[in-house]
């Protein structure tokens, strides 16, 4: 079965420790929901930098990663749906791709 990265774009950070757990059951009802479809949750990333041949840019690009996830699916719109779902919807995106098997 193929595998997809779900690659998180914007959202924010808990303003509060509440907010926080909040926050974070609402990933892990989300990742239990999915099973075994979740080969990595992932993780949030911290600031990046866009490199290219004409230099590196430190504000990792018009829409920075926030954070990623790799999942299994029987196809892409499988995936798309699951991504549907991910608590990252409030603030911002998910970008869905296979991961192309080499």
């Amino acid at each position: 079965m193929p595998k997809y990265v779900f690659a998180y774009h914007g959202g924010k950070a808990p303003e509060s420790p509440e907010e926080g757990a909040q926050v974070m059951a609402r990933w892990q009802a989300w990742f239990g929901d999915l099973g075994d479809a979740v080969v990595d949750g992932g993780n949030p990333v911290g600031p990046s930098k866009m490199v290219s041949a004409d230099g590196v840019a430190d504000d990792g690009g018009a829409n920075p990663l926030s954070g990623y996830s790799i999942v299994r699916a029987d196809s892409i719109d499988a995936a798309v749906e699951m991504a549907k779902g991910c608590p990252i919807m409030d603030h911002g995106t998910v970008e869905v791709a296979e991961a192309m098997e080499m």
